[in-house]
């Protein structure tokens, strides 16, 4: 995840970054959702099977310090689907991780904000446009009018919550929206995930290169905005290091006395962490280098996270850095910076998790 209001500001200040010291998790606790949205990686559905237990997670939580694992994003399907979510939660947080929910909001009400008060840090919550381009993305008439009322719920309840959007030909043209909703309803966080092909995403499409450059740089432009006035509104996108290149090429024509800090701290975060300091298990418990590469690494029912995360192979080639890349990515100057961004992608396209990225856009 690229923090462009953050290293924009920190930056500017003079400040350098400091990487995650650790592993990020992201744990698909179920397949099984109340939508079924366009663009899910995980081809969420309504059959619940296989699905792994707490007493299974519980087993895994030596193993996850040992990986030095510091921050989990629970996630699905819908994780508000699994009646022992909060007993989950629990177990996290008495084991000393930092534990944060991704939903679609839809499950969260009165009776359980308390609950979610008490077992997250932060909840994300899934937004992709005005009311009637998320309700035909998501699959559901109302959906977007509950989601915002969750959100406000949330908010209101003193619980750190943002807006996920994910940056598509269907969605991109409500980003203008997007920002506008983020100020008047004084959320503080925007997460802007580039689309990658997994799942149903598979049958969808970017925007056109020309055009999705530009929506890239009024994205980032709107983060030198909120820093500048000094607004509470944190930006961050995914799945599409190439942002990096833009934040530091617009930066350094704002303020090119402090450019050659900026490009060091985009060295510093180093690009797309997959099998680095990203990983992902799915609700069968396959662990993977992140929620979107169809390579499964291991199964923790038949060995521990610490000794999958710690085999040779793949992670092996995706922790060398710069990355073995080909093509575009191989030849490009800031492979030192977007780390040969999105594998998964190459994959989807060219069935090789080393060629160059087809959506790099720079």
């Amino acid at each position: 995840m690229l923090r462009i209001t953050e290293y924009i500001r920190k930056s500017l200040n003079g400040e350098k970054v400091r990487p995650f010291p650790g592993v990020i998790l992201i744990w698909n606790l179920t397949n099984v959702c109340n939508l079924f949205c366009q663009h899910c990686y995980s081809s969420a559905n309504t059959v619940r099977t296989d699905e792994i237990t707490i007493d299974e997670i519980k087993q895994q939580i030596p193993y996850l310090k040992k990986a030095r694992v510091k921050y989990l994003i629970l996630s699905g399907g819908e994780p508000l689907l699994r009646e022992d979510l909060f007993d989950i939660a629990q177990l996290f947080n008495e084991n000393g991780f930092i534990t944060t929910l991704s939903t679609n909001g839809l499950l969260i009400n009165e009776k359980n904000i308390d609950l979610i008060k008490k077992h997250f840090s932060y909840v994300g919550i899934s937004i992709d446009g005005d009311e009637e381009t998320h309700d035909r993305f998501r699959g559901m008439e109302g959906a977007f009018r509950r989601s915002m009322e969750a959100i406000r719920l949330v908010r209101d309840a003193g619980i750190k919550v943002g807006m996920r959007f994910t940056i598509t030909s269907q969605t991109y043209k409500s980003i203008p929206f997007i920002f506008k909703l983020a100020e008047e309803e004084n959320i503080p966080k925007l997460y802007f995930s580039h689309l990658v092909y997994s799942g149903r995403g598979r049958n969808l499409t970017q925007a056109e290169k020309d055009d999705y450059r530009k929506i890239v740089e009024g994205i980032i432009e709107k983060g030198f905005q909120y820093v500048e006035e000094g607004r509470k509104i944190d930006i961050v996108t995914g799945n599409n290091e190439a942002d990096a290149v833009v934040l530091y090429e617009k930066f350094k024509e704002k303020y090119p006395e402090k450019a050659e800090l900026l490009y060091q701290n985009l060295k510093i975060w180093g690009g797309n962490q997959a099998g680095v300091r990203i990983a992902d298990i799915d609700h069968r418990g396959y662990v993977k280098p992140d929620t979107y590469f169809p390579f499964k690494l291991g199964n923790i029912r038949e060995k521990n996270f610490y000794e999958i995360w710690n085999s040779n192979g793949i992670l092996s080639k995706l922790r060398q850095h710069p990355r073995p890349v080909k093509g575009r990515c191989g030849q490009c100057e800031f492979l030192d910076v977007c780390n040969g961004n999105s594998r998964s992608r190459a994959y989807a396209v060219y069935g090789d998790y080393f060629a160059e990225d087809p959506e790099c856009y720079i």
